[in-house]
């Protein structure tokens, strides 16, 4: 073998010996496509992810100072327009504009609660469909100046205006007792007392006094009216004191004629009836009248 043919089988050797270790480096095929769509994929996906971003942005009305009607200040949170809340609104105070009304409404009731440090309520106040409840220890109702106009509590309720008025057709309904120092009609109207099916009682430490100025002062009762006072008097006063219904005694004057002249007769048990007047007093104990 000539030494020329020498050479090249060894060259050809040594590269047939090199191209057993040779690695192609990359990613080619199927494997390549993949990555291609998965590239464009997350590109189509950022551009509309921006493109949402931007329209929330736009229809939220993003600013610096808030979002839509919510406003940042420094005295806290101002939302202009109708706000919703699906949930519980904690706030140390909530108020509208100088020249705005401020309205809640709800579909079903507005709950408005407060907790003392135990997170315990000590008082809310519940609006609903049907009722409108207020719970807590004391309810008060006061006027521009500060005046009491009304307050209730467990133990009591106070009327502090001047005039009471019950429009109601069936007036006011007391089911224990009423005190008060003054009770009077609203002018050119009537004033009564009823008890339809009980007994009614006025009573007083100094005296009752019972005054019609302008018109009659009437007193009826089904079984017994008693006027008792047991230190002081009794007073009728008045330009004429009719009893039409007082029964006769039995006596018969001696005078010949009709008599339309009638003294008035005590009982010993305090009943009083008539007797036709004398010469002098006919008053006789009437079994029929007395007893």
């Amino acid at each position: 073998m000539t030494q020329e043919q020498y050479s090249t089988t060894q060259r050809n050797n040594i590269q047939t010996s090199e191209n057993q270790y040779v690695y192609k480096v990359g990613i080619y095929g199927w494997r390549k496509r993949c990555l291609y769509f998965f590239v464009l994929l997350l590109m189509i996906l950022l551009l509309v992810n921006l493109a949402l971003t931007i329209w929330i942005l736009k229809v939220m009305n993003f600013t610096t100072d808030g979002m839509g009607n919510l406003r940042i200040t420094d005295k806290g949170l101002r939302l202009e327009g109708p706000s919703e809340f699906l949930e519980t609104l904690y706030a140390k105070e909530i108020r509208s504009k100088a020249d705005r009304s401020l309205y809640l409404q709800s579909s079903k009731n507005v709950t408005v609660s407060v907790r003392n440090e135990q997170n315990e309520i000590v008082t809310q106040l519940i609006t609903g469909s049907e009722a409108v409840e207020a719970h807590g220890k004391r309810f008060e109702v006061n006027s521009n100046t500060g005046k009491l106009l009304f307050s209730a509590e467990e133990g009591e309720v106070v009327v502090g205006a001047e005039r009471l008025r019950v429009l109601g057709a069936e007036g006011a309904v007391f089911d224990s007792s009423l005190e008060t120092p003054h009770i009077r009609a609203e002018p050119f109207k009537q004033l009564r007392l009823e008890s339809p099916t009980r007994s009614l009682i006025m009573e007083a430490p100094k005296g009752v006094e019972i005054d019609a100025e302008a018109g009659d002062l009437k007193a009826l009762c089904r079984n017994e009216l008693k006027l008792e006072s047991e230190d002081g008097e009794i007073i009728l006063d008045a330009r004429n004191i009719k009893l039409p219904r007082l029964p006769k005694g039995t006596y018969t004057p001696s005078a010949t004629g009709r008599q339309n002249v009638f003294e008035v007769c005590v009982c010993p048990n305090g009943r009083l009836f008539l007797s036709q007047s004398g010469t002098g007093s006919t008053c006789q104990i009437n079994n029929s009248i007395c007893l």
